[in-house]
């Protein structure tokens, strides 16, 4: 029976008036149907010598009576699940609100309940996901659209729509119409927005996080810390107050005093990557708006879900409609906003040659933007440093988030043969060891990829290293997860014998590829550091303090850790890189943040005390 209304298209179709389980009510079905079938049959079964009339009436009479029992079981249960859920017998449709009822954390403040994205709808069915503009959900327009996967099953799970530039207009007019009286709001009152931002965040915390690690694919821990990372710089935002100060310079002459205040710009935009869906646009839109700008997201069309449900949560903070919007997209969208006359600030963060598009194409339009690009961090093990020590930064650093994140360590460079095969020794039986899995299953320590065509680019990045002549001490591409076949699965991948030369070592992989590069010195390694074009992050691993701190002086690198392996800053400083890991002139979030998301204006006043005769017309001078 199922088998023949799969056939037909309707599985997944269950009759709600029988109750409230969905395969409860194709049973059902089935029996009465099994009744009728048995009564109508029974003349022409009992000619048969296998039946005989008294047993046809038996069959007949005890399937009547299982399915009298299973409709009243059935129906009961429906009838307490409804009554538990505090809602008047209506079905799974009827989302009247009760009275007295309490608010659910996780409910949009735009008059209906937010669709459940953490849980994707099973038994095949693809989910459509929209915009968010104006205060509330939109379905695309377009007709364009990109398929969005569960990484640790390879299944799709959903759909999302790709904004066309008239979409992505909408969203900037529902932004430009709403900035105004947001910006005439007191600076007080957008602390106290941002304070209830916070606390949404922290209550949803986990839903979040299922859905980042349902379509990014890292672990739950490591998607549950990505998302405390960017409750911080909500934190940050909460001081308001403080950081929008000016400065005041009283008397500067006679009767002159002289103070600065900072202006919001209007309307600002985000681009963000896959890598990390809640936390990148955490550190954009909430000191944006904190600052009295309108914020236009375009997060990564790979994995949407979250960045729609961050925006809820804004509106539910009580950020005013149009102030925060989301368009999904691709190529056309970004350069939509690029283009965008009413757009005055971008800020970026994805891949260099990305980067450095965004920035050309922005800045050429007259807008003010900041774009972080890739990376390549080295991490430099000296020969005192405490290996077992190293070899847990490598391993967390390498492997973690699989490797999908900008600040991955993907260079190690022992300084001297003798600590590089010792490090070796410690490192590949880690490596080898890894717990690989779906993200949400206790215990795992990476995931899978994010996409099946990333998993193909990163082996083939281990493909291009074994012709490259360098030596692969753990190979992971051939790696299955049982149970899990399709899905996006690689393990840990580990090379020696890497040179400076070679383009697994020159190129950003972003997947779980460790490169050893051996450095003879100590020299050697900081002029290997500094050579690369990229220059976001870099650790030394030292017992010296002296060592470290020549190093931390020497590196050309926006962010350096000692003893530390990803020195991601707090919310309070800035995050960036140097050379082609960042275009632009500031960093994200901290003072740059704010920096960024405003203006200067210089105020120069005098109150004079009577009228003066005259005019000046020599260079004034301070008297």
């Amino acid at each position: 029976m199922i088998r023949v209304l799969a056939r037909l298209g309707l599985a997944g179709r269950a009759p709600r008036f029988l109750g409230h389980d969905p395969l409860g009510g194709w049973i059902i079905l089935a029996l009465l149907a099994s009744v009728v079938v048995t009564g109508a049959s029974g003349a022409l079964l009992t000619s048969n010598t296998f039946f005989g009339s008294e047993s046809m009436e038996r069959i007949h009479g005890t399937t009547a009576d299982l399915l009298l029992v299973l409709i009243g079981l059935h129906v009961i249960g429906g009838a307490r699940d409804l009554v538990a859920a505090g809602r008047e017998p209506g079905g799974r449709d009827d989302h009247r609100p009760q009275a007295g009822a309490p608010r659910r954390p996780w409910t949009a403040a735009v008059g209906r309940p937010m669709r459940r994205l953490d849980r994707p709808r099973g038994g095949g069915a693809v989910q459509e996901l929209g915009h968010f503009i104006g205060g509330k959900r939109v379905a695309g327009t377009s007709g364009v659209y990109g398929p969005v996967f569960d990484p640790a099953t390879g299944e799709q799970t959903a759909r999302v729509a790709f904004a066309s530039p008239a979409e992505v207009d909408a969203a900037v007019q529902a932004a430009k119409a709403a900035q105004p009286a947001w910006a005439e709001v007191s600076v007080v009152r957008r602390m106290r927005v941002m304070f209830k931002l916070k606390e949404l965040l922290e209550q949803n915390i986990d839903r979040l996080a299922r859905l980042v690690t349902a379509e990014h694919g890292k672990t739950l821990e490591d998607a549950r810390g990505s998302v405390q990372r960017g409750i911080e710089v909500v934190e940050f935002a909460c001081g308001l107050p403080h950081l929008l100060k000016g400065e005041f310079s009283h008397q500067v002459a006679s009767g002159i005093d002289l103070w600065s205040v900072r202006h919001p710009l209007g309307v600002c935009a985000g681009i963000t990557p896959f890598n990390f869906p809640a936390m990148i646009p955490l550190w954009m839109a909430p000191l944006a708006i904190a600052c009295g700008n309108a914020f236009v997201l375009k997060p990564s069309e790979k994995d949407p879900s979250c960045p729609l449900a961050l925006a809820e949560l804004f509106l539910e903070a009580g950020v005013p409609p149009g102030i925060f919007n989301v368009v999904n997209g691709g190529k056309e969208t970004v350069n939509a906003i690029l283009t965008h006359p009413d757009i005055a600030a971008v800020s970026f963060v994805g891949a260099t040659a990305t980067a450095e598009y965004v920035y050309r194409t922005g800045t050429a339009h007259g807008k003010r933007v900041q774009a972080l690009g890739g990376a390549k961090n080295h991490m430099v093990i000296l020969p005192d440093a405490d290996l077992d020590m190293a070899v847990d930064a490598l391993v967390g650093a390498a492997y973690g988030s699989a490797g999908e994140r900008c600040m991955a360590v993907s260079v190690a460079v022992p300084v001297g043969d003798k600590v590089a095969d010792a490090l070796l020794e410690k490192l590949v039986p880690r490596v080898r060891q890894l717990k690989i899995g779906p993200g949400t299953e206790p215990g795992v320590e990476m995931g899978p990829l994010v996409t099946r065509e990333h998993l193909e680019k990163v082996k083939s990045y281990v493909d291009l290293g074994v012709r490259e002549g360098a030596e692969l001490l753990v190979d992971g591409r051939d790696f299955k997860m049982q149970g899990y076949e399709n899905g996006f699965f690689i393990g840990g991948c580990l090379f020696d014998r890497v040179t400076t030369d070679m383009r697994i070592y020159k190129e950003e992989i972003f997947g779980p590829v460790l490169s050893t590069v051996r450095a003879k010195s100590f020299d050697e390694a900081v002029a290997m550091v500094n050579a690369h074009e990229y220059g976001n992050g870099v650790a030394i691993f030292t017992r010296d303090g002296d060592a470290a701190r020549t190093f931390a002086k020497a590196v050309n690198i926006g962010m350096v850790g000692i003893n530390v392996p990803i020195p991601v800053p707090l919310a309070f400083h800035s995050f960036g890189g140097w050379k082609r890991s960042l275009f632009g002139d500031h960093h994200t979030h901290g003072m740059e943040g704010i920096r960024f998301y405003t203006k200067l204006k210089a105020i120069t006043g005098r109150w004079p005390t009577g009228i003066r005769a005259g005019a000046e017309f020599s260079m004034p001078l301070l008297r």
